[in-house]
């Protein structure tokens, strides 16, 4: 196999084709001093405010950070968040070409309120019906036009109405045709439809969920027969299953790798799976080792989780850590 040096630096030279759900992390700092004398609720001072790309955008973000060019596909409102969203996107220089701005849909938005590292508040603003056939039409030109430049594509489902299963065999046939790997980060709307996908990586709820199971999250021989039970189910190549604090597992018709997380100071798991699926993905692409894609996928899931909120994986400093666990 190449030397990381080499491998961190081929990432650069890829290209990923993302489709799914994006969204705005929106996210709100203040001061708690005091309850409020209308109800019995902390009275929050604002001191700042950020807006971030989420959803399949994170996703996009993190394989911009692992040095590969994202290709976004996705549906969002002709709205003021859609418009948002779009100046996000260029302010990162990223393709905006796959984006698709629908009339028949608000923009989804995550909004968080945090005081001292701690979130107090989420409200969401967002539709999850299926997509308008016009709109679904719109978003398959706008994939059938970029997959011919892509070297993976990413499935990325947040079960907010962009991908159904029409729509997903659609894509999983175009990457056929064009003999390109695919990705799959699924949820439990469309989780037995991605069928013939190169990898496919649920967490442990999702596969249980999926196939109706039941085990404890540490018996490893029933991870092993669910995902053996998924790769026959849905004919996928590999599976990756992330375990939290148990790290993850991944096997194919080859192999399989039980791999231990690392000993972290966990700030905060959102945004974790986005990282493991963007790294693993780029991996696919190179052809690496399953052993490998799990170790340095679990390896990235990690790092971020020690940031507060939804962040992007450091390159450098996940090359670092590669190097320091010899993989």
């Amino acid at each position: 196999m190449k030397s990381l040096d080499e491998i961190f630096d081929e990432f650069s030279g890829l290209k990923a084709l993302i489709v799914g759900d994006v969204m705005i992390d929106s996210y709100i700092w203040g001061k708690v001093e005091r309850i409020s004398p209308e109800a019995p609720v902390p009275v929050i001072s604002i001191t700042n405010k950020e807006i971030r790309l989420g959803g399949a955008a994170n996703v996009a973000k993190n394989v911009a950070a692992l040095g590969a060019t994202p290709l976004l596909c996705s549906v969002i409102g002709k709205d003021s968040d859609g418009k948002s969203f779009l100046d996000l996107q260029e302010t990162r220089g990223m393709d905006t070409r796959g984006i698709v701005r629908s009339e028949d849909r608000m923009t989804t938005v995550k909004e968080r309120m945090l005081s001292s590292s701690q979130q107090l508040l989420r409200i969401d603003r967002e539709t999850t019906k299926p997509l308008h056939k016009k709109d679904k039409e719109n978003l398959l030109k706008k994939v059938d036009l970029l997959i011919k430049e892509a070297d993976v594509v990413i499935f990325e489902d947040y079960n907010k109405g962009v991908l159904d299963k029409k729509l997903i065999k659609s894509i999983v046939q175009l990457a056929q045709t064009n003999n390109i790997p695919t990705a799959v980060d699924p949820k439990k709307e469309n989780f037995l439809n991605y069928e013939h996908v190169t990898l496919f990586k649920p967490n442990l709820k999702e596969i249980k969920e999926g196939l109706k199971l039941d085990f404890k999250n540490d018996d490893e021989a029933a991870i092993a027969e669910a995902s053996k039970s998924l790769r026959s189910k849905m004919a996928v190549e590999k599976v990756l299953i992330t375990r939290s604090e148990h790290g993850v597992f991944i096997s194919s018709n080859e192999h399989q790798h039980f791999i231990p997380a690392h000993v972290r100071s966990i700030s905060d798991v959102s945004g974790a799976g986005d990282t493991v699926v963007s790294t693993a993905s780029l991996c696919v692409a190179l052809g690496l080792p399953d052993k490998f894609i799990a170790e340095l996928s679990n390896l990235a899931g990690g790092l971020v989780c020690e940031h507060l909120g939804v962040v992007s994986i450091d390159k450098e400093q996940l090359l670092t850590e590669a190097k320091k666990y010899n993989l």
